[in-house]
């Protein structure tokens, strides 16, 4: 299969070399925040972390709760978010898994903490809508502190969210248990996109999880099957989740300057898991195995292999992670269960140094 547009050709048709791969991914980033996301606001000067101890030990008693609320300057202000900690009770460094998540609960059903506590984690989860409302109203939270740009390029919302998971790892990386150099994002449907899109702008996230991402997150979209949601579905109900030059192409996708094994490629050297389900139509399982596929070349140039996979659909059950991009097809539905953390603290277990 040719995936367009390709991987290794800059946008004025030259190829890219293992030299200048560096400033492919640069070019990439700014296609998809020019054509998809939105810029990303301009970085805090300073970001301090209040940690409050509940004084519960959990997960079998091996870790603390904690409290945290992430803050930092931003031109109208300074702004803040909680973020619920599980800080592992052992000693040394930790490697951290920041989860992008749907509600605010410490104990949640996307959120196996025992299990992550047990495989030697420490957990940081961020509820989205604690940065800002998962609406068109950019006035709500952290959209309404910083000026947004009307030349078509102004930030969506998924691009605020992934602004704030690095807000949460500036300062997570650095406490004393966190293992600056083992971090991980993980996020499910929209949040996966917005795992993809901070792990593809922040170098700092060494693997990235998404699962069930689908339409504008690991799924590759000039290639469509039955009941996979398309851009003009996305478009039409969630338009504030992207830029507005955005708009411009579902009706004319031919015109489309990228496609989504480019955020996959933005990645590159790091680390990807992509997780579909078999009876998640909506996300296009075979879609986000063929733009592991399309993204691979990226890997190729850093001179190690990308997805070692089959182009051919997966069977249920099939998962590779042998290379630098893993991909898992369980059975089941749209939802982010134990199985789908395993596979991906699997994946990181067999790449940790």
């Amino acid at each position: 299969m040719t995936f367009s547009p390709d991987v290794l050709r800059f946008a004025d048709g030259s190829d890219v070399t293992a030299d200048d791969v560096k400033d492919r991914r640069l070019e990439i980033l700014d296609l998809l925040a020019a054509n998809a996301y939105g810029r990303f606001p301009p970085k805090p000067r300073a970001v301090t972390g209040d940690m409050e101890d509940t004084g519960e030990r959990t997960c079998c008693g091996h870790a603390v709760e904690k409290d945290v609320t992430v803050a930092f300057d931003t031109p109208k202000g300074n702004y803040f978010f909680p973020v619920n900690y599980f800080q592992p009770t052992g000693n040394g460094k930790h490697p951290l898994i920041v989860c992008l998540n749907f509600r605010p609960d410490r104990y949640d059903k996307y959120v196996p903490a025992e299990e992550v506590i047990d495989r030697g984690y420490a957990l940081a989860t961020l509820y989205y809508e604690d940065v800002t409302s998962d609406d068109g109203d950019f006035s709500d939270g952290l959209a309404g502190m910083f000026d947004r740009p009307m030349d078509g390029t102004g930030y969506g919302k998924i691009t605020l969210w992934a602004y704030a998971a690095s807000r949460v790892i500036d300062y997570f990386s650095t406490l004393p248990e966190i293992d600056a150099d083992e971090i991980a994002v993980i996020g499910h449907s929209r949040l996966g996109k917005t795992a993809l899109w901070c792990a593809a702008n922040d170098p700092r996230v060494k693997y990235v999880c998404s699962n069930g991402s689908g339409c504008m997150g690991a799924a590759y979209g000039l290639t469509h099957h039955e009941g996979g949601e398309t851009l003009a579905d996305i478009t039409r109900v969630f338009p504030f989740w992207f830029c507005s030059n955005l708009l411009r192409y579902p009706d004319h996708m031919e015109k489309l300057p990228f496609d989504q094994h480019l955020l996959i490629a933005a990645c590159a050297p790091r680390y990807v898991c992509v997780n579909s389900a078999e009876d998640d139509a909506w996300a296009d399982p075979y879609s986000e195995q063929l733009a592991c596929v399309g993204a691979s070349p990226m890997w190729t140039l850093h001179g190690t292999d990308g997805f070692v996979g089959p182009e051919t659909p997966a069977k249920v059950g099939d998962g590779f992670p042998d290379g630098h991009i893993a991909y898992y097809l369980r059975d089941g539905l749209h939802y982010l269960g134990r199985a789908d953390w395993n596979h991906f603290m699997d994946f990181i277990d067999g790449k940790k140094v």
